[in-house]
């Protein structure tokens, strides 16, 4: 019956409005009668009653980068979205799940070099909401923790938008587990703290006590100033032979998990090249036994073995 009066034009906004607008809210309250009724007439005029486009705004987490670590709704979201206003580190292979036709806008961040300013983005979002748009700002991680949602969507309800919000797995946490790192542990640590490690004024702020015996501390964005970090610890009294991790592309195929002393963490940073994304885990729990196997793979070394070894052909992969 839908299809054969309702344009094809108009079956997404018919069933949009049927399973989340009035009729549904009329179901709910126990009209089942006069939710029947409604549905009945807007078939019969060939589409759902107009009414002023009423959009919102989804701040959806994106997770560590894997995705199948996208949470269901974040999926649903992201597949259904005309409008994905997406950062950079979020991983293609999650930008691939948009529809066909939608619109995908980067805004992606830099140290010192944004795509788009944020009062820029906050007025993006806001824009979309009002012409009846539901934009999807996707984010790595979760979208509250270093993220910046709390500023969209304070920007999004002064403006009279509604917000929703979807966490993800955040950067710590994905982190920890493709690492293998407890960031609490009965033996080693039950405070945890996350702090930024490109903020204004670091030198200022009081680090003393984040991390030490029985703390983890955890850093995001501190690959550049790895040396400051490391410098403004140890002047707030935390041990220079403090264990300390880096991992680099948590979550992905290319993930490293480095480790050191916190004397060491700037050189550590320079020697191995590391690059963004990375968080800096300081604390004893990075120091038990719990490594990725990953760890204990050296590639290009055990490449050197095989080749030098004259028994192996490469033909069979078997030894002669």
């Amino acid at each position: 019956m839908v299809n054969a009066r309702v344009p094809r034009a108009k079956r997404r906004a018919f069933w949009a409005w049927v399973f989340k607008g009035a009729p549904r809210a009329t179901w709910t309250r126990g009209g089942e009668r006069e939710a029947a009724q409604a549905i009945k007439t807007a078939i019969d005029a060939g589409g759902a009653p107009e009414q002023a486009p009423r959009g919102h705004v989804a701040l959806v987490g994106a997770g560590p980068g894997a995705r199948d670590l996208l949470t269901l709704r974040a999926a649903r979201l992201i597949e259904g979205a005309d409008l994905i206003v997406h950062d950079g580190l979020v991983d293609p292979a999650i930008l691939a799940m948009a529809r066909k036709g939608a619109m995908l806008i980067s805004v992606a961040k830099r140290r010192s070099k944004h795509t788009l300013p944020q009062d820029d983005i906050n007025a993006l979002l806001v824009r979309e909401a009002k012409a009846g748009r539901s934009p999807v700002r996707l984010k790595g991680g979760d979208p509250l923790i270093f993220g910046r949602g709390g500023e969209e969507a304070e920007a999004a309800r002064a403006a009279g938008v509604r917000v929703e919000i979807v966490p993800g797995i955040s950067a710590a946490n994905g982190t920890a587990a493709a690492a293998q790192i407890a960031l609490t542990h009965r033996d080693a640590s039950s405070i945890v703290s996350f702090v930024a490690g490109q903020c204004k004024g670091l030198s200022d702020q009081n680090w003393s006590g984040l991390a030490g015996k029985g703390r983890t501390l955890v850093i995001y964005m501190g690959v550049k100033t790895a040396p400051q970090i490391a410098e403004k610890l140890m002047e707030d009294g935390l041990a220079p032979d403090m264990p300390v991790a880096v991992i680099e592309n948590a979550a992905r195929p290319e993930m490293r998990v480095l480790r050191g002393l916190l004397a060491g963490l700037p050189d550590l940073v320079e020697s191995e090249e590391v690059v963004s994304p990375a968080l800096i885990v300081i604390g004893e729990v990075t120091a038990r036994d719990s490594r990725h196997p990953s760890e204990s793979w050296d590639l290009s070394r055990l490449g050197t073995l095989i080749e030098n070894d004259p028994g192996f052909r490469w033909d069979d992969g078997e030894m002669k």
